[in-house]
């Protein structure tokens, strides 16, 4: 078979590496359903919004500004909420957290889809290395304000990458969250997307009793504005590579979508998905002693910013 052959290929789910986000919700109804999605302005998150919305759910749309969820999502049918949620800056997620909270309908899924990668110089967020503090802790204060939000049955989703294989040697580098004693642009978006399933993991222990159910995920390779904080060489080195190589953002959402509504899943949690199966991380992710004080760690840092 050839690359691109064992790439289309499908799994044990039924699907695989070429479904897109439509395919794999295809007769699922979200009817009477409320989902949260973080970065709806772009990319794959305003493509998660479209798809889950077309399937009749309610969905809140967050992003840094109410204003780019609509420029994104306004052309979309359904019923789209936008909401600011700008992941680095606490107040705004609290914010957006109380807001929901304040809500009478309980939600059904959070789908952690904001992100930032590879941002090529030191930037921090209230005194932490800016991709650990977006991509895990903003994602860690929002979900749990909302676990007592969250409805039966209901699912946290949280995204991930294949990059988590690509962390510093400790995996977490709790001695420099800061990245003043080091940073490499790369190693620590890989401690961030390790961070982002610990953070499942852990939940999922946390909340499994309840019924409600947490997984993290890989969506692929995809040429999104995720990247803008990428040096330009390795900006343009994507975008060439993009129609040979990369998913679509329909086929890069569908993974995410998948995990989030679809009914075979209804009970699993702990896992860990890549182009629509389930998958092994690496030893790291799997660390339980790890999850544990990544959690601790956070909520250290949850109460002090």
């Amino acid at each position: 078979m050839s690359l691109f052959g064992s790439l289309r290929g499908k799994g044990p789910s039924g699907f695989g590496y070429g479904s897109t986000a439509e395919e794999v919700t295809q007769g699922i109804s979200l009817a009477g359903r409320t989902v949260l999605v973080t970065g709806a302005g772009s990319g794959l998150g305003s493509e998660t919004v479209r798809v889950l919305a077309l399937r009749g759910a309610r969905v809140l749309a967050t992003g840094r500004t109410e204003e780019s969820v609509r420029r994104a999502c306004g052309a979309f049918g359904g019923e789209i909420v936008a909401l600011a949620c700008d992941l680095s800056k606490p107040a705004s997620v609290r914010a957006c957290a109380e807001t929901v909270r304040s809500s009478q309908a309980k939600l059904d899924a959070i789908v952690c889809n904001a992100g930032i990668m590879a941002v090529a110089k030191l930037e921090q967020a209230s005194g932490y290395e800016l991709q650990f503090f977006t991509n895990h802790m903003g994602h860690f204060i929002l979900v749990t304000a909302l676990v007592d939000h969250l409805a039966d049955k209901a699912r946290v989703v949280v995204v991930s990458s294949g990059a988590h294989k690509g962390p510093p040697k400790e995996g977490v580098q709790f001695d420099n969250l800061s990245g003043e004693k080091g940073y490499s642009p790369w190693q620590a978006y890989g401690q961030s997307k390790l961070c982002n399933i610990l953070f499942a993991k852990q939940l999922a222990k946390r909340i499994r009793s309840s019924g409600r159910t947490a997984n993290a995920l890989h969506p692929g390779v995809i040429a999104t504005p995720l990247g803008r904080h990428m040096p330009g060489v390795a900006r343009g080195t994507l975008s060439a590579l993009s129609p040979l190589f990369l998913k679509s953002v329909p086929e890069g959402a569908a993974t995410q979508c998948y995990v989030a509504t679809h009914p075979s899943l209804d009970g699993v949690t702990g896992e860990y998905f890549s182009h629509c199966n389930i998958a092994q991380p690496s030893a790291f992710a799997r660390n339980d002693a790890l999850a544990e004080r990544l959690w601790t760690e956070s909520e250290r840092i949850a109460g002090s910013v």
